[in-house]
């Protein structure tokens, strides 16, 4: 999963980055709301985080454009304290939730991951296919009750592939959706990392659509003990 992080303040960035990283996200950084409102055009974000407060153009003109333009995706904005004029402003603008400086950072965590299941249209916090769950609390998956050793790109396809469950996702989307834009994006690995996660999940969970892409497989066998 793919978040654009806005925000201006050097230190809270570098700590939000860090701690979206350690839970399983690809992290692009916009300090200012020049950049946030080019990169929400031109990038296919899964969510974003927004600070309202922001040089060049503030926050709120930058959801406004997002939101005039047709773009659906999920945003939490961070708001100063008592600024609830701001809040206001954000929700009228098309934002999804709010959050006021200073916070948690497990709490922006929880409401990303709140903003990303109603975005997929899934109702519980654990992912499941089966025998196949996936906790983006813990960022850890689990086989028929075995924990899976999954690097972060791994992890970041499984998860994608688990909150699209039923859909065929092409190479292009799921280079979108899983590196940063920082990244050497070369959709011939992720053949590769299909193939690493088939072998830790079993190869028949992930079906190879030809000329189109990849679709996970819930297996029938397993979909009662995985419920």
């Amino acid at each position: 999963m793919r978040v654009l992080l806005v925000e201006d303040d050097p230190d809270l960035s570098r700590q939000l980055k860090a701690s979206l990283d350690d839970a399983g996200y690809a992290v692009d950084h916009a300090p200012d709301g020049e950049e946030a409102q080019f990169l929400g055009e031109t990038e296919p974000y899964d969510a974003v985080i927004l600070d309202l407060g922001l040089p060049k153009v503030d926050g709120v003109s930058v959801l406004e454009r997002w939101r005039r333009d047709g773009r659906t995706t999920p945003v939490l904005i961070l708001t100063a304290r008592g600024a609830w004029s701001e809040k206001v402003a954000g929700f009228d603008a098309g934002a999804d939730d709010y959050l006021t400086k200073p916070f948690h950072t497990e709490e922006l965590l929880a409401r990303l991951r709140a903003l990303l299941r109603r975005a997929a249209g899934q109702a519980s916090p654990t992912l499941t296919c089966g025998g196949l769950r996936l906790d983006p609390r813990s960022a850890r998956a689990s086989v028929n009750g075995e924990p899976l050793r999954l690097t972060s790109l791994e992890y970041r396809l499984l998860h994608y592939l688990m909150m699209q469950q039923g859909r065929v996702i092409s190479r292009t989307e799921l280079v979108e959706h899983l590196y940063d834009q920082d990244f050497d994006r070369d959709s011939n690995t992720i053949e590769v990392f299909v193939g690493r996660v088939r072998k830790k999940i079993g190869a028949d969970r992930i079906e190879t659509v030809r000329g189109l892409g990849y679709r996970l497989v819930c297996l029938e066998d397993e979909a009662g003990a995985g419920a």
